[in-house]
């Protein structure tokens, strides 16, 4: 059985703090909330966590701050939960090291979707192996070479679709989000018109999938979740290209 994720909360007005606390704790995770940066940092040196949610406007040190001392010694996922909704804020907290910024007030589902979505990548990441080959059933990604075959037989991908088979062959057949796969291969926050954006383009990467081998789907839609790419080899001999 799966560890419950551990969370950080750190914001300074105690009811937002303990608002997420309570949302996240419904969801199954372990939640320390704390209101203050400096408490923050003393958990951080004692406890192990899987993720951090941090306010930008505290008093003393601030959340920039924060995740600046965070990120010199932890690569644990930081979202920004912030008032401050300039483009400009959010431009610095990315560029420090955030992985994601949600600006206040925000929707409680969409809260849980985005820690829940970094919490998947970051154990995707964790499980992907070190070395610059990826193989997944019948597919391989040579992200060095920046090349992909499917049963032996080169792919010829354009840049966003060989950063979402990539992504799909880390995962190592587990399912992967429209929106992780858009945020991961275009690095850009997701919105209601990336979903049709990923579709278009799992849509051209089965058409040539499907012209070296017709006789299998190898990326299945996984349906309310996302897609994943099938185990195994195609319908036909091992090695071969099948009916």
């Amino acid at each position: 059985m799966e560890r419950a994720a551990r969370i950080l909360v750190v914001d300074d007005e105690r009811a937002i703090a303990d608002l997420v606390a309570s949302l996240l704790t419904a969801e199954g995770m372990e939640v320390r909330a704390c209101y203050g940066a400096a408490e923050a940092l003393q958990l951080l040196g004692r406890e192990r966590f899987d993720l951090g949610i941090f306010d930008i406007m505290m008093p003393g040190m601030d959340g920039f701050e924060l995740c600046t001392r965070v990120r010199a010694a932890s690569d644990i996922p930081i979202v920004f939960l912030s008032a401050k909704d300039e483009e400009a804020d959010q431009v610095v907290g990315f560029t420090l090291g955030a992985d994601d910024y949600v600006t206040k007030p925000f929707k409680p589902r969409e809260l849980v979707a985005r820690v829940k979505a970094r919490l998947r990548r970051a154990r995707a990441d964790a499980a992907a192996p070190s070395s610059d080959v990826l193989h997944a059933g019948a597919v391989e990604v040579d992200l060095r070479a920046h090349k992909a075959t499917l049963l032996g037989e080169p792919l010829q991908l354009t840049p966003k679709e060989f950063a979402i088979l990539s992504i799909l062959a880390a995962s190592a057949g587990s399912p992967v989000s429209a929106r992780d796969l858009f945020e991961g291969a275009w690095g850009e926050r997701y919105d209601d018109a990336a979903a049709n954006t990923v579709m278009v383009h799992i849509r051209h990467l089965r058409q040539k999938m499907a012209a070296i081998d017709s006789s299998a789907q190898f990326i299945e839609t996984a349906w309310g979740v996302g897609y994943k790419l099938r185990d195994g080899l195609g319908a036909g001999a091992p090695g071969g290209h099948g009916a």
